[in-house]
C-alpha cells in the first residue's frame, strides 16, 4: 500500500460518490483520480489500465461537457435511456477492443495480465461512454466490470485498490437505483 495508491483510492471514492449523485464536481475529481491511477498502473505493469486512465481523461472532458449541457431546469443532470441497439453496439465494441488489445499486449509487452487487463479496460471505456451519455445502464456494466477488477487487483497485490473497487460495486448499485428513479 503506497501513498500514491491511498491518494488514488480516496480521490476515486469521492468522485464516484459525486457521480452517483449526478454532481458536476465528479468530473474534475475523476480527472485527478485518473492521473494518480495512470502512474500507479505504470508502476505495476498494468499497461492497458494505464492507457485506460489516459482515455478516461478524454472521456471525462467529454462527459463534463455533456453533463453541463444536459441539466434540467432544477440543475440536476437528466438521465437518458439506452436503446437495445446502443447496448449491443457498445458491448460488441467492448469485445472487439478487448480482443485487439489483449492480442497486442500479450505479444508485444511484458503486461502482467494482458487478456484480463484488456477486457476490463475495453468494457470500462464502454461504461465510461455510457456514463457520459447519461445512460443508467452504465451502472450495470460498471458493476460487472468492478467485480472482476476486485479479483485482478487482489492478484496484483493492490489490496487497497481492490477494496475501493469493492466499494465501487456498492456505489454502482446505489447509482443505478437512484438513476432509475429519474
Amino acid at each position: 500500500m503506497s501513498p500514491l495508491e491511498i491518494a488514488a483510492v480516496a480521490t476515486s471514492f469521492l468522485a464516484i460518490g459525486l457521480t452517483a449523485r449526478r454532481n458536476l464536481l465528479c468530473w474534475p475529481l475523476n480527472l485527478v483520480a485518473c492521473a494518480l491511477y495512470f502512474k500507479l498502473f505504470l508502476d505495476v505493469r498494468l499497461y492497458a489500465d494505464m492507457v485506460l486512465q489516459a482515455l478516461f481523461g478524454v472521456g471525462i472532458l467529454y462527459g463534463w461537457i455533456v453533463w453541463s449541457r444536459g441539466r434540467r431546469g432544477t440543475g440536476h443532470v437528466a438521465v437518458v435511456p439506452l436503446s437495445a441497439l446502443g447496448a449491443l453496439a457498445g458491448l460488441a465494441v467492448g469485445a472487439l477492443s478487448a480482443a485487439a488489445i489483449g492480442w497486442f499486449t500479450s505479444r508485444h509487452t511484458d503486461a502482467a495480465l494482458p487478456w484480463t487487463d484488456a477486457t476490463l479496460s475495453s468494457f470500462s471505456l464502454v461504461a465510461q461512454y455510457w456514463t457520459a451519455r447519461r445512460h443508467r445502464e452504465s451502472w450495470l456494466l460498471w458493476i460487472a466490470v468492478d467485480i472482476v477488477y476486485v479479483g485482478m487487483f487482489v492478484a496484483k497485490g493492490l489490496v487497497l485498490t481492490a477494496g475501493l473497487y469493492a466499494v465501487m460495486i456498492g456505489l454502482a448499485v446505489i447509482g443505478y437505483r437512484d438513476w432509475r428513479k429519474v
